[in-house]
């Protein structure tokens, strides 16, 4: 059980049967009236955000979400196989659990898996990725000047847009979490 008062950003616990995680929280304590807390918290599993007011004499259960180190194997339809890289056992995934990062991820990369209770209910990919450009236009010789950008498709069938200079073949590192090319991966 964790008491209201101990609340900080990270925590997760279980209110009405759904696990929450704090995202903000306040102590006020008014000139008149009794102390509270004003918590904004996100539920883990829909990503939904409220804002609710606690009494800090409160107490709720504790919620232990498990992330765990997986390496994506292969999909099949809408599953997708990752790895348990301790015990090597290959547990399916739904397509729906997966965000729209995962469309950077290929066969053999580590991802975290979370859990609670046993539920997967979400995937987190890398942060970055090295990926080969398998499709994009020829830049122009001496239009390389501007930071104009040009959609390129990368081997995981995923868009990007990156500058003039890059051609295919070539490996770049794109952010996961922003979609957005950075840099040319080193080689």
């Amino acid at each position: 059980m964790i008491s209201v008062s101990d609340f900080r950003n990270g925590v997760t616990f279980e209110m009405e049967g759904k696990v929450m995680q704090i995202v903000e929280f306040q102590h006020v304590k008014p000139g008149k009236g009794a102390a509270f807390v004003r918590v904004k918290m996100r539920n883990v599993i829909t990503g939904g955000v409220t804002e609710t007011t606690f009494n800090p004499n409160d107490k709720y259960p504790t919620a232990f979400v498990e992330r765990k180190k997986m390496e994506y194997s292969y999909s099949d339809g809408d599953l997708y196989y990752f790895m348990d890289m301790e015990t090597f056992d290959m547990i399916p995934i739904d397509k729906s659990v997966l965000d729209d990062s995962f469309r950077f991820v290929k066969e053999n990369d580590t991802c975290t898996v979370l859990s609670y209770k046993g539920n997967v209910f979400g995937v987190e990919a890398p942060n970055f990725v090295d990926l080969v450009v398998t499709e994009t236009e020829p830049g122009l010789a001496g239009n390389t000047a501007t930071n104009t950008l040009k959609p390129a498709t990368v081997e995981t069938g995923a868009e990007v847009r990156v500058p003039l200079f890059i051609n295919e073949g070539d490996k770049i590192t794109i952010d996961t979490r922003t979609g957005e090319y950075l840099s040319r991966a080193k080689a």
